[in-house]
């Protein structure tokens, strides 16, 4: 569906692997900041996933981004501030590969949406009983 005023709709379509099982997408949503470059920011808001109601397929929704936070890492307050890629949330928000289906993200006006794919090794590994 079209997104509601405000709102931009984005669209990634992944291409095919052999076992997509072994992969998953991280979605970031993030805004560019002029800030100092020593401390750690993000933004609040969280992504809620939903069905899409007649087609069947999910899609990730967040509707405002949260107010900024960050550590409190003293800076010289004369020191020039740079811009910044600041995401969302503080842990990687990932969903599952599936190359048959579009993964659609609605996100606030002024913000990017950015994607990482992540990969398991093929080779399992044990752990020692302890």
């Amino acid at each position: 569906p079209p997104p509601d005023p405000g709102i931009d709709r984005y669209f990634l379509q992944l291409p095919n692997k052999s076992v997509e099982s072994a992969f998953k997408v991280e979605l970031i949503v993030c805004k560019t900041v002029k800030v100092d470059d020593r401390n750690r920011y993000f933004f609040g808001g969280k992504i809620q996933e939903e069905t899409i109601k007649g087609w069947g397929f999910t899609r990730y929704s967040l509707s405002q981004l949260g107010p900024m936070a960050g550590t409190l890492i003293a800076v010289d307050p004369n020191a020039p501030k740079v811009n910044r890629f600041i995401p969302h949330g503080g842990e990687p928000y990932l969903i599952r590969y599936n190359s048959r289906l579009p993964v659609v993200v609605y996100a606030p006006e002024g913000v990017e949406v950015r994607y990482r794919i992540w990969t398991a090794e093929p080779e399992m590994k044990g752990i020692d009983k302890g």
